[in-house]
């Protein structure tokens, strides 16, 4: 297979959907986003299974990108914290490859959707408001992985993911949550000094406060258009 010349299908396992669609070597999307809601219990064999009917409904493709949400080391599950079942040691890369008969890796769904983000200079850090909340660093286009911010303390002795997830969103209200995550911003930014900050994730529309100059918000879809950078850098 050319590696310049390969089409990837580009998934991205979340909390509520796994979504996938195609992209071209350019990264430009071949097909509309297939969006399959997350089976309950997220246990390892429903959501393998689950992309595999994804794949099912995709245009052809060479190779296989995987943006799942828990540490992953090699294409290896470590931690799956908004999943079900025991997770830990799961090959994910190499199951779904099994599977679905194609080449793949497996990373951080941050990670994957910082790949889509960035523009490859200095400094520049990601931020997804989900389920729960990812992080991702890169220097110079380059990821350091599974940057797991959200289970740092950040307020009355609860984590950044435990005050800014899903969850607490709809507990406290958009305004309290907004000034939750402006918080969280303004702590970040002095300690990690990114050049630019991204936030994404499918909670980043609902974000009203004004940004710092350096922050942006990014497409849910980065998710998916960072799967070809998967396969570039050599993190992985």
């Amino acid at each position: 297979m050319n590696e310049l010349a390969a089409n990837t299908l580009s998934l991205d396992v979340g909390g509520s959907g796994i979504k996938g669609m195609v992209l071209n070597p350019a990264g430009e999307p071949l097909n509309e986003k297939v969006r399959i809601k997350t089976p309950r219990p997220a246990s390892p064999s429903a959501v393998l299974e689950t992309i595999v009917q994804v794949a099912s409904q995709q245009p052809h493709f060479e190779r296989i990108s995987i943006g799942f949400p828990g540490v992953v080391e090699f294409g290896v599950v470590r931690t799956a914290p908004n999943l079900d079942g025991d997770w830990s040691g799961v090959a994910l890369a190499a199951e779904a490859e099994r599977l679905i008969g194609k080449p793949c890796r497996a990373a951080n769904d941050a990670d994957v959707q910082g790949y889509g983000a960035i523009e490859g200079r200095g400094v520049e850090m990601v931020l997804t408001l989900g389920t729960g909340m990812g992080s991702a660093v890169f220097t110079n286009g380059h990821l350091a992985p599974n940057l797991e911010l959200g289970h740092h303390p950040f307020s009355r002795k609860k984590t950044y993911e435990e005050m800014l997830c899903q969850a607490a969103r709809k507990r406290i209200g958009r305004k309290k949550w907004n000034k939750r995550v402006e918080r969280a911003v303004n702590l970040i930014l002095p300690i990690w000094n990114p050049r630019r900050l991204y936030l994404g994730g499918g909670n980043a529309e609902k974000l009203t406060f004004d940004l710092p100059g350096q922050v942006r918000i990014v497409s849910n879809d980065a998710g998916i258009l960072g799967g070809i950078r998967l396969w570039e850098d050599e993190a992985h």
